[in-house]
């Protein structure tokens, strides 16, 4: 269930950091509102996940997916562009979190 849990939490916390900039400084009140909730779910179901995981495992994978799926908003929605190193560096980043998936043992265990 923390896989499930994490999901959710890097999903709202895109959600929100989207909509930061939407809400133009706190200055718009509906994308305020949004970026608000959207942490606020985003931390919530984070801490869930840290009932099973490990926090730097946890933090890593929220960073890496996050990064990506905020970069693709900004492209679709913001027109902002990724230049080939932007993509080598998040690449890079994505890759790490591979390595600690595949080589790590993610648990929350205190061994």
């Amino acid at each position: 269930m923390g896989y499930v849990y994490l999901l959710i939490a890097i999903l709202f916390e895109v959600l929100a950091t989207s909509t930061l900039k939407m809400s133009e400084g706190f200055t718009k009140v509906w994308p305020s509102v949004a970026v608000l909730l959207g942490y606020g779910v985003a931390f919530y179901c984070l801490s869930l996940t840290l009932k099973t995981m490990k926090v730097g495992v946890a933090y890593a994978i929220w960073s890496a997916v996050g990064i990506v799926l905020v970069s693709v908003v900004g492209l679709l929605f913001f027109k902002q562009r990724i230049d080939v190193m932007g993509m080598v560096g998040m690449g890079l980043i994505v890759i790490g979190v591979i390595v600690l998936m595949g080589f790590s043992d993610v648990s929350a265990s205190h061994s």
